[in-house]
């Protein structure tokens, strides 16, 4: 697999991280849990390693969110702007990067949705909706 670099950050700036490849998972996770997080219909995940991963700077501003009765969930967001980050899984030695925080394209694309039976009940499909390349305008 080719190495691939990406940097994301925050969207005040005060926090950047960089990563060094990925485990070959990218994925739309649509649990109740990733909804409320991200506050949409589901996250937009990428897997990567500890050693794939580096803080780059604020990461002091990094504030963590380990839920008692998780098994594995967890989250992380900036202090500042409460913008999501990359978070180390809960019992595990993955790294889970919120796909919408990268500034750089991370060399993989998205391969499957995960906990359909969780999804949002007003859910629809992107490709199902109309595309505007701006903010359309009413006319």
């Amino acid at each position: 697999m080719k190495t691939t670099e990406a940097i994301g950050s925050c969207l005040c700036g005060e926090v950047e991280y960089q990563i060094t490849g990925n485990m070959g998972i990218f994925q739309y996770c649509h649990c109740s849990r990733c909804r409320k997080v991200t506050g949409s219909a589901h996250a937009s995940n990428l897997f990567v390693t500890p050693a794939q991963f580096n803080w780059l700077k604020g990461q002091s501003s990094v504030v963590n969110f380990l839920p008692q009765e998780t098994k594995y969930f967890a989250t992380a967001f900036c202090e500042k702007c409460g913008s999501s980050l990359p978070w180390r899984s809960k019992g595990s030695e993955v790294v889970i990067v919120p796909a919408g925080t990268l500034d750089t394209s991370p060399g993989i694309e998205p391969a499957q949705n995960i906990f359909c039976n969780s999804k949002a009940d007003w859910y629809k499909a992107s490709s199902k909706l109309p595309e505007h390349a701006e903010l359309p305008v009413k006319a």
